[in-house]
């Protein structure tokens, strides 16, 4: 299942949401400029699990948040983006800009750390703003249960655009993540998705919308 958008609409410019979205094209650019200095730059900025956990010095602490802005690829990108965009403008709504950037930031240190410490001896340059929208995921879910997601799913040649609700878009997202990071548990270090840093940012999400919540900025749900 694709999501292509949800029903809420917001009631505030979602212009947190849309910096850290320009951030992360941003850098993308900027390691596209790099050209074959790309991967001395991903090493040098990049999380390493085995480098952080060896050394706590400021460079290896603030890998967590510039690796947070990088991306292994367009593909990467586009589809991280897209999710923040479709649901991080209504979380941002009923937090308020400010919560939302530091939830946001919160988030991504949480799901980061998740990934290091079932990852402790990685050498592996982990990049990606996906933990930090996984909590948005979360959030959202806690804060619009009963939303809809106008969502494509291909099924082989059977293509159809349909509303589903949130909590199936957004439970089925959160299993999948669960019952791979499982099956990592144990397996060789070569790398792919940082399944445990997903999780967890998602349970992040969930427990910070509660704290975070302003439930007089929720919006109201009207059903497709």
């Amino acid at each position: 299942m694709i999501p292509i958008r949800d029903q809420i609409p917001t009631r505030r410019t979602p212009i947190v949401n849309y910096i850290l979205i320009a951030l992360n094209i941003f850098v993308f650019f900027l390691q596209w400029l790099a050209g074959s200095n790309q991967e001395a730059l991903v090493t040098q900025y990049a999380l390493i699990p085995a480098n952080f956990l060896s050394d706590l010095n400021l460079e290896n602490i603030t890998t967590i948040f510039s690796g947070m802005f990088m991306h292994a690829g367009l593909a990467h990108l586009a589809g991280n983006m897209l999710y923040l965009w479709i649901f991080g403008d209504n979380v941002e709504d009923s937090l308020g800009h400010g919560k939302y950037l530091l939830f946001y930031l919160i988030g991504g240190v949480i799901a980061s750390l998740a990934h290091i410490f079932t990852n402790p001896q990685s050498q592996i340059p982990t990049v990606g703003a996906s933990g930090a929208i996984a909590a948005v995921l979360g959030a959202y879910l806690v804060l619009y249960p009963r939303s809809r997601v106008l969502t494509f799913i291909p099924l082989g040649f059977f293509m159809r655009l349909t509303s589903v609700p949130a909590v199936i878009v957004l439970g089925l997202w959160f299993v999948l993540q669960l019952f791979s990071g499982v099956l990592s548990l144990g397996a060789a270090d070569v790398g792919g998705v940082a399944f445990w840093a997903h999780i967890g940012g998602f349970v992040a999400g969930v427990v910070l919308a509660k704290i975070f919540e302003n439930r007089r900025q929720r919006a109201s749900v009207v059903r497709w």
